[in-house]
Protein backbone atom coordinates (compact mmCIF):
# COMPACT_ATOMS: atom_id res chain seq x y z
CA UNK A 1 0.00 0.00 0.00
CA UNK A 2 1.23 3.47 -0.92
CA UNK A 3 0.39 6.36 1.40
CA UNK A 4 0.66 10.02 0.50
CA UNK A 5 -0.85 13.41 1.35
CA UNK A 6 -2.41 14.14 -2.04
CA UNK A 7 -3.15 11.40 -4.54
CA UNK A 8 -3.34 13.01 -7.98
CA UNK A 9 -5.20 11.14 -10.70
CA UNK A 10 -3.76 12.28 -14.01
CA UNK A 11 -0.19 13.14 -15.00
CA UNK A 12 -1.06 15.91 -17.44
CA UNK A 13 0.25 19.46 -17.09
CA UNK A 14 -2.30 20.47 -14.44
CA UNK A 15 -1.57 17.43 -12.31
CA UNK A 16 2.17 17.97 -12.62
CA UNK A 17 2.03 21.64 -11.67
CA UNK A 18 -0.16 20.78 -8.67
CA UNK A 19 2.77 18.68 -7.40
CA UNK A 20 4.95 21.80 -7.45
CA UNK A 21 2.42 23.90 -5.56
CA UNK A 22 1.88 21.11 -3.03
CA UNK A 23 5.63 20.74 -2.59
CA UNK A 24 5.90 24.38 -1.61
CA UNK A 25 3.56 23.55 1.29
CA UNK A 26 5.53 20.40 2.13
CA UNK A 27 2.70 18.12 1.06
CA UNK A 28 3.70 14.78 -0.46
CA UNK A 29 2.14 13.77 -3.78
CA UNK A 30 1.76 10.58 -5.77
CA UNK A 31 0.41 10.55 -9.32
CA UNK A 32 -1.55 7.75 -11.01
CA UNK A 33 -2.11 7.76 -14.78
CA UNK A 34 -3.38 5.18 -17.24
CA UNK A 35 -0.86 6.32 -19.85
CA UNK A 36 2.66 4.85 -19.77
CA UNK A 37 4.31 8.29 -19.59
CA UNK A 38 3.64 11.65 -17.97
CA UNK A 39 2.22 14.58 -19.89
CA UNK A 40 -1.32 13.46 -20.66
CA UNK A 41 -2.60 14.69 -24.02
CA UNK A 42 0.52 16.79 -24.53
CA UNK A 43 2.66 13.65 -24.71
CA UNK A 44 0.15 11.20 -26.13
CA UNK A 45 -1.48 13.27 -28.86
CA UNK A 46 0.62 16.26 -29.87
CA UNK A 47 4.12 16.40 -28.28
CA UNK A 48 5.43 18.52 -31.17
CA UNK A 49 2.47 20.91 -31.26
CA UNK A 50 3.38 24.51 -30.39
CA UNK A 51 1.48 26.12 -27.50
CA UNK A 52 1.15 29.89 -27.48
CA UNK A 53 -0.67 30.80 -24.26
CA UNK A 54 1.75 29.71 -21.52
CA UNK A 55 2.87 32.86 -19.64
CA UNK A 56 6.51 33.69 -20.27
CA UNK A 57 6.75 31.51 -23.38
CA UNK A 58 5.87 33.14 -26.73
CA UNK A 59 5.75 29.55 -27.98
CA UNK A 60 6.67 26.21 -26.44
CA UNK A 61 6.32 22.69 -27.83
CA UNK A 62 3.90 20.54 -25.84
CA UNK A 63 6.61 17.95 -25.18
CA UNK A 64 9.05 20.60 -23.98
CA UNK A 65 6.45 21.98 -21.58
CA UNK A 66 6.05 18.50 -20.08
CA UNK A 67 9.83 18.16 -19.72
CA UNK A 68 10.05 21.55 -18.01
CA UNK A 69 7.26 20.65 -15.60
CA UNK A 70 9.04 17.39 -14.77
CA UNK A 71 12.21 19.32 -13.93
CA UNK A 72 10.23 21.82 -11.87
CA UNK A 73 8.69 19.16 -9.61
CA UNK A 74 11.77 16.90 -9.35
CA UNK A 75 13.04 18.53 -6.11
CA UNK A 76 9.86 17.43 -4.35
CA UNK A 77 10.32 13.75 -5.28
CA UNK A 78 6.73 12.82 -6.19
CA UNK A 79 5.76 9.20 -6.69
CA UNK A 80 4.46 7.91 -10.02
CA UNK A 81 2.33 4.90 -10.90
CA UNK A 82 1.96 4.91 -14.68
CA UNK A 83 0.14 2.54 -17.00
CA UNK A 84 -2.58 1.87 -14.43
CA UNK A 85 -6.16 3.15 -14.37
CA UNK A 86 -7.71 4.52 -11.19
CA UNK A 87 -10.58 2.07 -10.75
CA UNK A 88 -12.22 1.95 -7.32
CA UNK A 89 -12.39 4.78 -4.78
CA UNK A 90 -13.69 4.26 -1.24
CA UNK A 91 -13.78 6.43 1.85
CA UNK A 92 -12.30 4.10 4.45
CA UNK A 93 -11.98 6.44 7.40
CA UNK A 94 -12.14 10.02 8.58
CA UNK A 95 -10.08 11.98 6.07
CA UNK A 96 -8.94 8.73 4.46
CA UNK A 97 -9.61 7.51 0.93
CA UNK A 98 -8.47 4.19 -0.48
CA UNK A 99 -8.00 3.90 -4.23
CA UNK A 100 -7.39 0.69 -6.13
CA UNK A 101 -6.13 0.57 -9.73
CA UNK A 102 -7.07 -1.93 -12.43
CA UNK A 103 -3.83 -3.77 -11.64
CA UNK A 104 -4.54 -4.02 -7.92
CA UNK A 105 -2.21 -1.29 -6.64
CA UNK A 106 -3.67 0.28 -3.49
CA UNK A 107 -3.22 3.86 -2.28
CA UNK A 108 -4.33 5.75 0.80
CA UNK A 109 -4.56 9.53 1.09
CA UNK A 110 -6.64 12.16 2.89
CA UNK A 111 -6.99 14.14 -0.34
CA UNK A 112 -7.81 13.02 -3.88
CA UNK A 113 -7.14 15.48 -6.73
CA UNK A 114 -8.72 14.43 -10.02
CA UNK A 115 -6.69 15.93 -12.88
CA UNK A 116 -7.65 13.46 -15.56
CA UNK A 117 -7.97 15.90 -18.46
CA UNK A 118 -10.75 14.68 -20.72
CA UNK A 119 -10.73 11.29 -19.03
CA UNK A 120 -10.66 8.40 -21.46
CA UNK A 121 -10.99 9.92 -24.90
CA UNK A 122 -11.23 9.02 -28.55
CA UNK A 123 -11.27 11.21 -31.67
CA UNK A 124 -14.55 12.28 -33.24
CA UNK A 125 -14.52 10.68 -36.68
CA UNK A 126 -16.41 12.15 -39.64
CA UNK A 127 -19.12 9.85 -41.06
CA UNK A 128 -17.28 9.01 -44.27
CA UNK A 129 -17.78 5.58 -45.77
CA UNK A 130 -14.56 3.57 -45.96
CA UNK A 131 -12.56 6.02 -43.83
CA UNK A 132 -11.45 3.30 -41.42
CA UNK A 133 -9.75 1.43 -44.28
CA UNK A 134 -7.06 4.11 -44.43
CA UNK A 135 -6.53 4.85 -40.73
CA UNK A 136 -3.10 3.27 -40.91
CA UNK A 137 -2.42 4.35 -44.47
CA UNK A 138 -2.98 8.07 -44.74
CA UNK A 139 -5.75 9.05 -42.31
CA UNK A 140 -4.60 10.59 -39.02
CA UNK A 141 -6.71 11.93 -36.16
CA UNK A 142 -3.74 13.54 -34.44
CA UNK A 143 -0.24 14.75 -35.27
CA UNK A 144 2.56 13.42 -33.08
CA UNK A 145 5.56 14.02 -35.33
CA UNK A 146 5.40 16.85 -37.90
CA UNK A 147 8.35 15.38 -39.79
CA UNK A 148 6.13 12.47 -40.82
CA UNK A 149 4.31 14.98 -43.03
CA UNK A 150 7.33 16.55 -44.68
CA UNK A 151 6.94 16.97 -48.44
CA UNK A 152 3.46 15.44 -48.34
CA UNK A 153 0.19 16.69 -49.77
CA UNK A 154 -2.06 17.21 -46.76
CA UNK A 155 -5.74 17.94 -46.32
CA UNK A 156 -6.88 19.13 -42.89
CA UNK A 157 -10.57 19.32 -41.97
CA UNK A 158 -11.84 21.35 -39.04
CA UNK A 159 -12.42 24.84 -37.73
CA UNK A 160 -11.06 24.80 -34.18
CA UNK A 161 -7.69 25.57 -32.63
CA UNK A 162 -6.11 22.22 -33.50
CA UNK A 163 -7.02 22.50 -37.19
CA UNK A 164 -5.75 26.09 -37.37
CA UNK A 165 -2.55 25.46 -35.40
CA UNK A 166 -1.60 22.39 -37.42
CA UNK A 167 -2.34 24.19 -40.66
CA UNK A 168 0.12 26.89 -39.60
CA UNK A 169 2.73 24.39 -38.40
CA UNK A 170 2.53 21.92 -41.30
CA UNK A 171 2.59 24.66 -43.92
CA UNK A 172 6.31 24.85 -43.11
CA UNK A 173 7.05 21.18 -43.83
CA UNK A 174 4.41 19.85 -46.24
CA UNK A 175 4.57 20.28 -50.01
CA UNK A 176 0.91 21.28 -50.07
CA UNK A 177 -1.65 22.02 -47.35
CA UNK A 178 -5.39 22.32 -47.89
CA UNK A 179 -7.69 23.35 -45.03
CA UNK A 180 -11.43 22.78 -45.40
CA UNK A 181 -14.14 23.97 -43.03
CA UNK A 182 -17.88 23.72 -43.31
CA UNK A 183 -18.39 27.34 -42.28
CA UNK A 184 -16.85 30.68 -43.29
CA UNK A 185 -15.95 31.57 -39.69
CA UNK A 186 -13.63 29.65 -37.35
CA UNK A 187 -13.90 28.70 -33.68
CA UNK A 188 -10.19 29.05 -32.92
CA UNK A 189 -8.11 31.91 -31.56
CA UNK A 190 -8.33 35.08 -33.64
CA UNK A 191 -4.55 35.27 -33.97
CA UNK A 192 -4.46 31.77 -35.45
CA UNK A 193 -7.28 32.66 -37.84
CA UNK A 194 -5.33 35.72 -39.00
CA UNK A 195 -2.20 33.61 -39.58
CA UNK A 196 -4.12 31.05 -41.65
CA UNK A 197 -5.73 33.81 -43.70
CA UNK A 198 -2.30 35.33 -44.33
CA UNK A 199 -0.92 31.95 -45.43
CA UNK A 200 -3.89 31.50 -47.77
CA UNK A 201 -3.38 34.96 -49.24
CA UNK A 202 0.30 34.19 -49.79
CA UNK A 203 -0.58 30.96 -51.58
CA UNK A 204 0.99 28.72 -48.92
CA UNK A 205 -2.34 27.21 -47.85
CA UNK A 206 -5.33 26.27 -49.99
CA UNK A 207 -8.30 27.40 -47.90
CA UNK A 208 -11.76 26.08 -48.80
CA UNK A 209 -14.72 27.15 -46.65
CA UNK A 210 -18.32 25.98 -46.75
CA UNK A 211 -16.90 22.58 -47.58
CA UNK A 212 -16.74 19.13 -46.07
CA UNK A 213 -15.11 15.81 -46.85
CA UNK A 214 -17.66 13.30 -48.12
CA UNK A 215 -15.53 10.47 -49.45
CA UNK A 216 -12.07 8.93 -49.71
CA UNK A 217 -10.29 6.92 -52.39
CA UNK A 218 -7.24 4.71 -52.26
CA UNK A 219 -4.62 3.49 -54.70
CA UNK A 220 -3.71 -0.02 -55.82
CA UNK A 221 -1.52 -0.46 -52.70
CA UNK A 222 -4.35 0.30 -50.30
CA UNK A 223 -2.97 3.71 -49.36
CA UNK A 224 -5.04 6.89 -49.29
CA UNK A 225 -4.88 8.66 -52.63
CA UNK A 226 -7.54 11.37 -52.56
CA UNK A 227 -10.37 12.96 -50.60
CA UNK A 228 -13.70 13.93 -52.15
CA UNK A 229 -14.71 17.40 -50.96
CA UNK A 230 -18.17 18.85 -51.43
CA UNK A 231 -18.52 22.63 -51.50
CA UNK A 232 -21.60 24.78 -51.48
CA UNK A 233 -20.68 26.58 -54.71
CA UNK A 234 -18.88 24.04 -56.89
CA UNK A 235 -20.27 20.70 -55.73
CA UNK A 236 -17.91 17.73 -55.43
CA UNK A 237 -14.24 17.80 -56.30
CA UNK A 238 -11.53 15.21 -55.82
CA UNK A 239 -8.34 16.45 -54.14
CA UNK A 240 -5.21 14.25 -54.43
CA UNK A 241 -3.59 13.84 -51.00
CA UNK A 242 -1.02 11.78 -49.17
CA UNK A 243 -2.44 12.54 -45.74
CA UNK A 244 -5.93 13.39 -44.48
CA UNK A 245 -6.21 14.87 -40.98
CA UNK A 246 -9.80 15.33 -39.74
CA UNK A 247 -9.63 17.34 -36.52
CA UNK A 248 -13.07 17.47 -34.93
CA UNK A 249 -12.05 17.16 -31.32
CA UNK A 250 -12.22 14.32 -28.84
CA UNK A 251 -15.13 12.49 -27.28
CA UNK A 252 -14.53 12.43 -23.51
CA UNK A 253 -15.47 9.49 -21.33
CA UNK A 254 -15.02 9.68 -17.58
CA UNK A 255 -14.65 5.94 -17.14
CA UNK A 256 -14.64 4.71 -13.50
CA UNK A 257 -14.65 8.33 -12.17
CA UNK A 258 -18.32 8.53 -13.16
CA UNK A 259 -19.09 5.91 -10.46
CA UNK A 260 -17.44 7.71 -7.55
CA UNK A 261 -20.56 9.49 -6.33
CA UNK A 262 -19.64 12.92 -7.66
CA UNK A 263 -21.93 15.36 -9.44
CA UNK A 264 -21.33 15.04 -13.18
CA UNK A 265 -22.43 17.51 -15.84
CA UNK A 266 -21.73 16.70 -19.50
CA UNK A 267 -18.91 14.29 -18.71
CA UNK A 268 -17.21 16.73 -16.32
CA UNK A 269 -16.98 16.91 -12.52
CA UNK A 270 -18.84 19.83 -10.96
CA UNK A 271 -16.67 21.86 -8.55
CA UNK A 272 -16.83 24.91 -6.30
CA UNK A 273 -14.72 27.74 -7.73
CA UNK A 274 -13.61 28.78 -4.25
CA UNK A 275 -11.12 25.91 -4.15
CA UNK A 276 -12.20 23.50 -6.94
CA UNK A 277 -13.56 21.03 -4.42
CA UNK A 278 -16.38 18.60 -5.11
CA UNK A 279 -19.32 18.04 -2.78
CA UNK A 280 -17.31 15.20 -1.17
CA UNK A 281 -14.87 16.73 1.38
CA UNK A 282 -11.32 15.87 0.45
CA UNK A 283 -11.98 15.28 -3.26
CA UNK A 284 -11.04 18.00 -5.74
CA UNK A 285 -11.04 18.22 -9.55
CA UNK A 286 -8.77 20.49 -11.61
CA UNK A 287 -8.13 21.04 -15.31
CA UNK A 288 -10.26 19.92 -18.23
CA UNK A 289 -12.07 17.29 -16.20
CA UNK A 290 -13.97 19.82 -14.06
CA UNK A 291 -16.77 22.22 -14.86
CA UNK A 292 -18.22 25.40 -13.37
CA UNK A 293 -19.86 28.59 -14.69
CA UNK A 294 -17.42 30.39 -16.98
CA UNK A 295 -15.07 27.41 -17.30
CA UNK A 296 -12.25 27.81 -19.84
CA UNK A 297 -10.37 24.67 -20.85
CA UNK A 298 -6.92 26.24 -20.91
CA UNK A 299 -3.73 24.90 -19.35
CA UNK A 300 -3.03 28.19 -17.61
CA UNK A 301 -6.48 28.07 -15.99
CA UNK A 302 -5.72 24.55 -14.78
CA UNK A 303 -2.48 25.83 -13.22
CA UNK A 304 -4.52 28.37 -11.23
CA UNK A 305 -7.03 25.72 -10.18
CA UNK A 306 -4.23 23.46 -8.95
CA UNK A 307 -2.71 26.28 -6.93
CA UNK A 308 -5.98 27.06 -5.17
CA UNK A 309 -6.68 23.36 -4.67
CA UNK A 310 -3.48 22.62 -2.72
CA UNK A 311 -4.00 25.65 -0.48
CA UNK A 312 -7.42 24.24 0.44
CA UNK A 313 -6.02 20.71 0.75
CA UNK A 314 -3.42 21.87 3.30
CA UNK A 315 -6.14 23.45 5.46
CA UNK A 316 -8.25 20.31 5.11
CA UNK A 317 -5.43 17.99 6.17
CA UNK A 318 -4.03 20.27 8.88
CA UNK A 319 -6.93 22.40 10.14
CA UNK A 320 -5.04 23.45 13.29
CA UNK A 321 -1.86 24.57 11.52
CA UNK A 322 -1.43 28.11 10.32
CA UNK A 323 -0.73 28.31 6.61
CA UNK A 324 1.87 30.98 5.95
CA UNK A 325 2.00 31.86 2.27
CA UNK A 326 5.51 32.64 0.98
CA UNK A 327 6.80 33.91 -2.33
CA UNK A 328 9.30 31.70 -4.17
CA UNK A 329 10.97 34.88 -5.46
CA UNK A 330 12.03 35.58 -1.88
CA UNK A 331 12.87 32.14 -0.52
CA UNK A 332 13.42 30.06 -3.64
CA UNK A 333 12.29 26.46 -4.03
CA UNK A 334 15.04 25.12 -1.79
CA UNK A 335 13.90 27.48 0.92
CA UNK A 336 10.38 26.13 0.64
CA UNK A 337 11.71 22.58 1.01
CA UNK A 338 13.73 23.35 4.07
Amino acid sequence: MIKTDILIIGAGPCGLFAVFEAGLLKLRCHIVDVLPQIGGQLSEIYPKKPIYDIPGFPTVLAGDLVNNLAKQIAPFKPGFTLGERAEKLEQTGEKEFTLTTNKGTIFQAPVIAIAGGLGCFEPRKPPIEGLSLYEDNGVHYMVKEPEDFRNKKILIAGGGDSALDWTIELAEVASEVTLIHRRTSFRGALDSVDKVMALAKAGKVNLITQAQAVGVKGDENGDLASVIVKTKETGEQTIPVDKFIPLFGLTPKLGPIADWGLTIDRSAVVVNTRDYSTEVPGIYAIGDINTYPGKLKLILCGFHEGTMMVQSAFKYIYPDQKLSFKYTTVTGVQGMQG
